[in-house]
């Protein structure tokens, strides 16, 4: 109750009105976080506000994904939840969101367009103004001029090195040493721009709102190629035909995406071996295989 009320008064500092708490009712956070549905009153009209929870320890990462959709938001082109508030209660970090109403169904090929238009959104350089999280695991987005370093660098080292610290298999690590000094083969002729991110748009991350408007959450924004959200999209999840072609009318797809998909979804397994161990490592070595054969 005490977490309930800390949320109220820091949503009634947010908007301005002094609220009090109805009821809150458990659902689903993802992963890594918990999550509830806060409902709170002015005395004359009721609000629905869908909150995240986890440690303390993590309130930067809530933080940083506020301001990643302030970022996805400012940009005008596809819709993401209004971040509402952030702060901790006792030992609880808490992110309050704008709850939004999902659908089961929406135009694909309206979430291609938006989406290819969120990436048309660029800088001069690729990464982001604060460093933040892919998950709970750091993501280093030092702003760098070539994508290649900084591919290489903050993102497959810095979770191969994640990796070698909680003991990951040598093998694993030699061969992603490998791959990294040899990512120059899988740029010939292809020339990436910054583009504005999701940053972690696997299948659970977007959806449509009752009316059929596509909407993303949970992001991992920075400035990347924009071929990395592409290729996480087919990482666990099917987009589609219709999907492609629809988003290629807008921002053409280079066909060297084929085979880059793989090196960009490498960076996500990486992540999962570090968060979940299992059977993440032996999938990250053999698409490292996969991958070196082009060397």
């Amino acid at each position: 109750m005490q977490q309930e009320k800390q949320v109220c008064y820091s949503i009634s500092q947010a908007v301005g009105k002094e609220l009090s708490c109805v009821r809150s009712t458990s659902t689903i956070g993802g992963d890594i976080n918990q999550a509830f549905l806060i409902d709170v009153t002015d005395g004359s009209q009721t609000y629905s506000y869908f909150v995240k929870q986890n440690s303390d320890s993590l309130l930067e990462m809530f933080e940083r994904e506020a301001e990643a959709l302030e970022e996805i938001i400012t940009s005008q082109t596809i819709k993401a939840p209004q971040s509402i508030c952030f702060g901790c209660s006792a030992n609880i970090s808490f992110l309050v969101l704008e709850k939004l109403e999902l659908g089961h169904s929406g135009r694909i090929e309206e979430f291609a367009r938006k989406l290819a238009a969120l990436h048309l959104n660029q800088k001069e350089r690729f990464g982001f103004n604060q460093d933040n999280f892919i998950g709970s695991t750091p993501q280093p987005n030092s702003w760098g001029a070539d994508w290649i370093e900084f591919f290489g660098d903050h993102r497959l080292l810095f979770q191969l090195d994640l990796l070698r610290i909680k003991g990951g298999p040598p093998v694993l690590y030699r061969k992603g040493l490998e791959l990294i000094k040899n990512l120059d083969i899988f740029f010939a002729g292809y020339h990436p721009k910054a583009s504005l991110l999701h940053g972690d748009l696997w299948s659970g991350n977007y959806s449509f709102v009752q009316e059929g408007e596509p909407v993303i959450y949970d992001p991992a924004s920075y400035y990347g190629d924009h071929e990395a959200d592409l290729a996480m999209l087919e990482l666990f999840g099917r987009p589609g035909p219709a999907f492609f072609s629809e988003y290629n009318q807008v921002f053409p797809i280079h066909e060297g995406y084929k085979l880059r998909k793989t090196l960009y979804n490498l960076y996500h397994i990486l992540n999962h071996a570090n968060l979940f161990g299992g059977g993440y490592a032996r999938q990250a070595e053999s698409m490292i295989d996969s991958l070196l054969v082009n060397v």
